[in-house]
């Protein structure tokens, strides 16, 4: 069935076509001013939105609205109301009022908080964000709204987002009005995330404990054939893989999500989803749809949509390249370089300040990329290390480093790619190539950075962006606003940035040990675990940023701290029991079955007077199997209980978990994997790689 773009693209969104046509002209003025302008709603302006959107809602099937939100949790939340209001003549009529839609009151102490709320200490709001639409799913009106304690602290991860689009818009805008700018009224962050992702049978996801509990699979023996072939990248889309591709897209148009490219990824039953370009918030609400939706249509598929970052060992993990750029409200592209980059001053000191902040902090950027299955997915395979640099390749390098020289001979390396085909067109050639082994890489127009987790929101990478740049771009503008001259002056800015901040500017393999000497020498961070990362939140120059900026107080930049810390051992614990609980109530039983069988074969061949030393061997080979996953189970349990006794504090916990429990997990896997590779597929408990990877 074709999807009718004219009638159905974002026909469940409560758009700015549809406020334009619904709401009286006055009350769709006041609104647009407050969305253009970030000024407050008057709730008597509240009061006709609700009402009509409300109507709309209805017409649309829905029956209950909810407050949608976002904890700190990587996923989204709401308490879902009814629209009616019961009559005292026993009747009930349909009502929602400006209130309602400004403001609701979820439980605040039942969330990650970070010890921002008491048990006892439950109220908490969330308040309408009118910058991205409300929509409808399955009978209910969504608002996005932002989430914060009674006391007002942000427990949420789009406050502090839209603080940090506020804040690099005002000072984006002061360097314009120095460039003579008076037509463009506020800059945009602009944020398109692409979205890896694996899809399983769903008959055999539901016979594997690790993938249902922990999103990963913590046993597996290697298939015969991975991904060495390089024949699943780009390649053709599988029939079942294709009506799920096809149904998602048609769900996610219906709610305005642009949904552009779609392709099979490196690994085998791996893909990737890429939307058009939105503002920060509104992509970051789209990818949080995304990832609900491609689990609900998967489902309904008989498929399983995996998000986590490595659900695989030994093949690629999935991520979430976060493509990140500015824009005026008029249209204009401030990280463009055009075809002349070494002459577009505007630019060039766009792309000083994202140097600059980058630079300044890597821990910082380093920080939002850091979960515990991220640690599985960086440094290999298609993902950047964990150590923050930034490719802009060799024109864009030159032009700075030549304008710091005070060299004026810039060459355009851009022209035409020749093929050597004359049948085929000429193709234009961008000025450098790309480079897939960066975290940070300026790719045309905008900056993709590609560390960040396939299961992870988006809003805290694009807010930490935001802030650190406006940092740079305020400094930049303090000193141009008070320059006696305004060309030299930007001159000794780009000179500075380049000797100040060019040790970030790596245009080379990220995957080499070369690098990882190299980036040492040039003393930038290398933060390889979330334990790591997470110390990032407690450098007194970031929580001054961030403070300086209004983006995090210094409590919320701890209550982050700890709730990261937090997460990463609460994840490991439960992986850790799942491995138990698989290996005590499925493989070992498995085992010593298969052992038994296999004993028995040979006892009845001896007494058949057939010699079968095979036999022998795989039953002593079994049996020595079982003996050290036992003990490795037994050392895991062990270390568990003290680990969960010995270790007071976030830190120490986690840092027990990383430096503990993990190396005896692996210890564990390797045991059950070895025995794997000698046991009958019948008698193995739970669908192998093969099963999972090659027959969707």
């Amino acid at each position: 069935m074709s999807f009718d773009f004219a009638t159905q693209f974002a026909c469940k969104v409560f758009d700015d076509a549809v406020m334009r046509e619904r709401l009286p002209k006055n009350t769709y003025k006041s609104l647009r001013h407050s969305i253009d302008e970030n000024v407050h709603l008057e709730p008597d302006v509240a009061d006709v939105v609700a009402s009509v959107m409300k109507d709309w809602a209805v017409e649309q099937g829905a029956t209950h609205f909810t407050h949608w939100f976002q904890p700190m949790t990587n996923i989204t939340a709401g308490k879902h109301d009814s629209f009616i209001s019961p009559q005292k003549d026993g009747r009930v009529i349909l009502e929602f009022s400006g209130k309602e839609l400004i403001q609701g009151e979820p439980d605040a102490s039942s969330f990650p908080n970070g010890g921002l709320r008491n048990t006892f200490e439950a109220r908490g709001y969330t308040a309408w964000d009118c910058t991205s639409p409300a929509f409808i799913r399955e009978g209910t009106l969504y608002i996005p709204t932002a989430f914060c304690s009674y006391t007002g602290e942000a427990l949420d991860t789009k406050t502090p987002l839209l603080r940090s689009m506020q804040v690099i818009s005002t000072q984006a805008m002061r360097i314009l009005r120095l460039f003579g700018n008076r037509t463009s009224k506020r800059v945009l962050a602009t944020v398109g995330a692409e979205q890896e992702y694996f899809l399983v049978d769903r008959e055999k996801y539901e016979k594997r404990l690790d993938l249902k509990i922990c999103g990963r699979t913590l046993f597996g023996a290697m298939p015969p054939k991975g991904q060495e072939m390089d024949d699943h990248y780009c390649g053709r889309i599988r029939l079942r893989v294709a009506e799920y591709m096809r149904q998602l897209d048609n769900e996610l148009w219906e709610l305005g999500v642009t949904s552009k490219t779609k392709h099979n990824e490196v690994a085998p039953a791996q893909h990737e989803l890429a939307p058009v370009f939105c503002s920060a918030n509104i992509a970051c609400d789209h990818n949080q749809l995304t990832m609900e939706i491609m689990r609900i249509v998967a489902k309904k598929n008989g498929l399983a949509c995996l998000l986590h970052e490595k659900p695989f060992a030994g093949v690629n993990g999935s991520g979430k390249h976060n493509n990140w750029s500015l824009s005026t409200d008029d249209g204009l592209n401030l990280l463009d370089p055009g075809k002349t980059p070494y002459e577009n001053v505007q630019f060039l000191i766009f792309l000083c300040a994202v140097i600059s902040a980058v630079d300044d902090y890597a821990d910082l950027l380093r920080m939002t990329a850091a979960v515990a299955g991220n640690d599985h997915r960086l440094g290999a395979n298609e993902a950047p290390p964990a150590i923050i640099s930034i490719f802009l390749g060799e024109e864009l390098t030159s032009v700075l480093e030549n304008i710091a020289k005070g060299n004026s001979n810039h060459q355009n390396s851009s022209g035409i790619l020749e093929t050597g085909v004359e049948t085929l067109p000429t193709l234009p050639k961008d000025d450098s190539d790309r480079n897939r082994t960066s975290p940070f890489a300026f790719t045309g127009n905008k900056f993709e950075f590609r560390m960040v987790g396939s299961s992870q929101s988006i809003a805290q990478s694009n807010y930490v962006l935001n802030t650190i740049v406006a940092d740079s771009l305020q400094g930049f503008a303090d000193r141009l606003e008070q320059a006696s001259n305004f060309d030299d002056e930007i001159k000794r800015i780009i000179t500075e940035t380049m000797e100040q901040h060019g040790r970030i500017i790596f245009n080379g393999n990220n995957y080499t040990e070369d690098w990882v000497k190299e980036a040492a020498r040039r003393g930038l961070p290398n933060l390889p675990t979330t334990v790591d990362a997470a110390g990032a939140l407690t450098n007194p120059k970031n929580i001054a940023v961030f403070d300086r900026h209004h983006v995090l107080t210094p409590v919320e930049c701890h209550s982050r701290y700890e709730i990261m810390l937090e997460n990463y051992a609460k994840t490991i614990n439960i992986e850790a029991n799942t491995m138990l609980e698989m290996v005590n109530k499925q493989i070992l039983p498995a085992l010593i079955g298969f052992a038994g069988d296999t004993a028995a074969s040979y006892n009845e061949l001896m007494c058949a007077g057939v010699s079968n030393a095979t036999s022998l061997r795989l039953a002593q080979t079994l049996s020595e199997a079982i003996d050290r996953i036992s003990a490795e189970t037994k050392a895991l349990t062990e270390l568990l209980d003290e680990v969960h006794q010995n270790h007071d504090g976030a830190l120490a916990a986690a840092s027990g978990y990383r430096d503990q429990i993990l190396p005896q997990m692996a210890k564990l896997r390797h045991a059950v994997d070895k025995a794997e590779g000698i046991t009958a597929s019948e008698a193995w408990p739970m669908p192998s790689y093969t099963d999972l990877l090659h027959r969707v």
